[in-house]
């Protein structure tokens, strides 16, 4: 796949341009509500579904179908960060008004450290092209680790970051509005918004270390695993806004995350050993590992209020 500087250029100048519309349409603190976000979560998907049509105009439906496997693999196992977010959001008591401006920070964090990591990954690829059956074998075992683990619990409060951060940098007790520093008695202080904020980033660090292996299972082209990776990352913070009511209902989704993870790890290794499963049965797998795992959950726990999780309880 032959991809240009200046087209390069274009997909980096539209993200940049998409950041900041994001920014000063959200500059002033509000409490996002349902129906703004169902509305940005429709733009974004728009944008990535529009991106991945030119792609396939210009460089063919294999290329198309890869951006998309990626895009949806990306989109599905970033899902998980939602339910991170819920839980860390939860543990600092940031007020909702201010939710938006740390995932803001926290998804800016994520482009650039996945951009550094998509260039690792593909030198590392086109160096040593036996790297594949390590990532594989990684996913595999890592998709394992998910599923045995699936009903345990992040606890901010026995972050190392966390630890760290109060240690080097001085934090005041009480939110100052969106401020993330403060001076108090002539001091330079932090606020615990820029401590969620680390703890948010060191997170989808972590998390990176999963998905950006699982893209390039189903495609090695830099163009296109950066693509689709940022084009799903731009609207999780819509998607956390439209899903945070509903994250105790989706009871069966790590599972099928999980499922995704081992899934693309034995393609990455079968791929690369033996023969070359086509991009369209992957992603359909992929889909319907997700839809299945969705819809259950959704069924099980449809008799519970959203403010009651016994459902959720009995069902787990």
């Amino acid at each position: 796949m032959d991809v240009s500087l200046a087209i390069w250029a274009i997909l980096l100048a539209g993200i940049l341009v998409m950041l900041m519309v994001d920014l000063l349409l959200h500059r002033d603190a509000h409490v996002i509500r349902v129906r703004e976000a169902a509305i940005w979560s429709a733009i974004w998907v728009t944008i990535g579904l529009l991106v991945g049509g030119v792609i396939w105009v210009h460089y063919g439906a294999e290329f198309g179908m890869q951006y998309f496997a990626g895009y949806v693999i990306e989109k599905s196992l970033a899902v998980d960060n939602v339910f991170v977010w819920a839980v860390i959001f939860g543990y600092f008591a940031v007020p909702r008004q201010y939710q938006h401006r740390v995932l803001f920070y926290g998804v800016v964090g994520a482009l650039v450290f996945r951009a550094i990591f998509i260039g690792a990954g593909s030198w590392l690829i086109a160096s040593f092209a036996w790297i594949l059956y390590v990532f594989g074998a990684f996913l595999i075992l890592t998709g394992i680790k998910m599923l045995r683990q699936r009903d345990d619990h992040m606890d901010p409060g026995r972050s190392r970051t966390l630890r760290l951060f109060r240690r080097v940098i001085p934090t005041t007790d009480q939110y100052e509005g969106q401020r993330f520093l403060t001076r108090r008695n002539g001091v330079l202080m932090a606020t615990p918004l820029l401590a969620v904020v680390a703890v948010v980033e060191v997170t989808d660090i972590i998390f990176a270390v999963d998905s950006i292996p699982a893209i390039f299972a189903v495609t090695q082209e830099p163009f296109l695993v950066f693509a689709s990776n940022a084009l799903a990352i731009l609207g999780l913070r819509a998607m956390y806004f439209l899903l945070a009511d509903l994250i105790h209902r989706f009871v069966y989704l790590k599972a099928g995350l999980s499922l995704v993870l081992v899934w693309v790890g034995v393609k990455m290794i079968v791929g690369h050993a033996w023969v070359t499963i086509p991009t369209v049965l992957s992603l359909g797998i992929v889909v319907a590992i997700i839809a299945v795992s969705v819809g259950a959950s959704l069924w099980v726990t449809r008799g519970a209020r959203d403010d009651d999780e016994s459902v959720v309880a009995d069902v787990k």
